[in-house]
Formats: structure tokens, C-alpha cells, sequence
């Protein structure tokens, strides 16, 4: 089962997220949310499988400070 462990505000954000994650061995997928209309704009889940998500809530606080 994937796990939302970040909700980044747009699409750049959500790759840059992705690529750290990935970069640890991490397992990622992007899930955009709102309206298809608002393209980059609209907020975007970061999800990792469930038995990877307190890696990546550590590596996020680690990097990010949230």
C-alpha cells in the first residue's frame, strides 16, 4: 500500500522531492490533486510504500526541517 508522505505545492517541487527520495533507494510515485486544468500549479502527493514511509518522513525533516 503507498502512503502520502509529503504534499508538495506544485509539480517542481514534488520532482525535486521525489529525486531526494529516490536518491536514498527510496521507492516514489507523484499524485497530482485538485483540477487537471491547473497543470504545474496544483498540489502534488508524494507517496512511498508504507513500509518505506518513516525513512522518508526522517529524510524529508532531515533536508527540508518539517
Amino acid at each position: 500500500m503507498w502512503t502520502v508522505v509529503y504534499i508538495a505545492p506544485n509539480k517542481p517541487t514534488a520532482e525535486m522531492m521525489k529525486e531526494l527520495l529516490e536518491n536514498e533507494g527510496l521507492l516514489v510515485t507523484l499524485r497530482s490533486l485538485g483540477v487537471p486544468h491547473m497543470g504545474d500549479s496544483a498540489n502534488v502527493e508524494v507517496l512511498v510504500p508504507e513500509s518505506e514511509a518513516e525513512e522518508a518522513h526522517e529524510l524529508i525533516t532531515s533536508s527540508f526541517g518539517r
